[in-house]
């Protein structure tokens, strides 16, 4: 027993380690650590900061432990107790300020960024407005300036601030793009919070639902894709082009009967589940499943629409899309045909 408690602990140490350097691991486009956009680096700054100010003071408080235990410790031979210091006014009010100063340089910067954070760019006339509306388990993106909606992937042009307004569609959701900045509730009481970020660089990034919301809570993912100015405005366009309906037109009125009762594409449909305007060249299907010809990180589009549409509650627990086989009547072969248009639906 002694000898396995002796083993353990030598490993404690090693693993504190390897645990330390583990949890700096990460994908860049979703890692605090490795920050993307400014917003995010004025919170990596601020951890910092915070950590910084906690390993001085660690390293001071031991320090002194260690010199006390030395330097005051009973020598060999010495029966009586030491001599016990207590009542020190310069100590204690020695001990009063240092913390004093430390929060007072811990808190300036730090409401100083949170307020600059929560900056409200709804008025600002260069900054790209869009809703945020949660749903279990699926955002939904709305563009009012442009009259547009999509869902799982927000579109932004690189470089430009982008406002958020965001509500929920049923229970407690919260936003969250780590690489590009903090987290912000969307609340059932109806209370609109609104915040902003930019990502000044072209690329996709992962986002995520921050708050418990159901079984499926941690599936509901989306993606911030930044793209340049043009591909923005080409995007929007192509957005507000009419539908493309499946060209057999057995599988048009099927697609039409079944899945625009809920769903929209283009001028067609209901706005009731995602828009599906353009789901071929999104970045994931059902926002878990990622799209990848190369098999590196996910599966093609097309292979992600038909695992899906197989097997809904499989993929996403708990979500509230009906099975297309079981509560739709469709038969294996129309689910294929439809994932096919679909997969082929693309904006670019």
């Amino acid at each position: 027993m002694m000898r396995t408690w002796q083993s353990a602990r030598r490993l404690l140490p090693l693993i504190a380690v390897f645990g330390m350097f583990l949890a700096g691991c990460g994908r860049e486009d979703l890692s605090v650590l490795k920050p993307q956009g400014p917003a995010a680096e004025s919170s990596l700054g601020l951890m910092k900061l915070a950590i910084s100010i906690m390993i001085v003071v660690l390293l001071i408080v031991f320090s002194i432990a260690a010199y006390v235990m030395i330097r005051f410790r009973r020598k060999p031979g010495q029966n009586e107790i030491p001599d016990q210091t207590h009542g020190s006014f310069k100590l204690e009010v020695l001990w009063t300020v240092i913390p004093l100063i430390l929060v007072i340089v811990l808190a300036v910067p730090t409401v100083r960024t949170v307020f600059a954070l929560g900056d409200n760019h709804s008025g600002d006339k260069n900054a790209i407005k869009v809703k945020v509306t949660g749903h279990q388990y699926w955002w939904e993106f709305e563009y009012p300036d442009y009259g547009i909606k999509t869902a799982q992937d927000l579109i932004i042009p690189a470089g430009k601030d982008i406002a958020f307004e965001l509500t929920t569609n049923d229970v407690l959701h919260s936003f969250w793009v780590p690489s590009l900045s903090g987290k912000i509730d969307t609340n059932p009481t109806g209370a609109t919070n609104r915040f902003s970020f930019s990502a000044p660089k072209e690329g996709v990034y992962r986002g995520k639902c921050a708050e418990l919301c159901g079984p499926s809570h941690g599936f509901m993912e989306f993606k911030v894709k930044a793209v340049s100015n043009d591909e923005f405005n080409q995007w929007i366009e192509a957005q507000k082009e009419p539908a493309v309906l499946p060209a057999d037109p057995v599988l048009a009125e099927t697609f039409k009967e079944q899945c625009l009762k809920c769903h929209a594409v283009g001028d067609q449909g209901m706005s009731v589940g995602p828009s599906l305007t353009g789901i071929g060249s999104r970045e994931s299907v059902a926002g878990i499943l990622l799209n990848d010809d190369t098999r590196q990180d996910g599966a093609p589009v097309e292979e992600n629409l038909k695992t899906w549409l197989h097997d809904t509650q499989g993929v996403k627990p708990g979500n509230l899309m009906p099975d297309p086989k079981q509560d739709m009547g469709l038969s294996d072969d129309e689910i294929d045909r439809i994932a096919e248009y679909l997969a082929g639906y693309k904006l670019n």
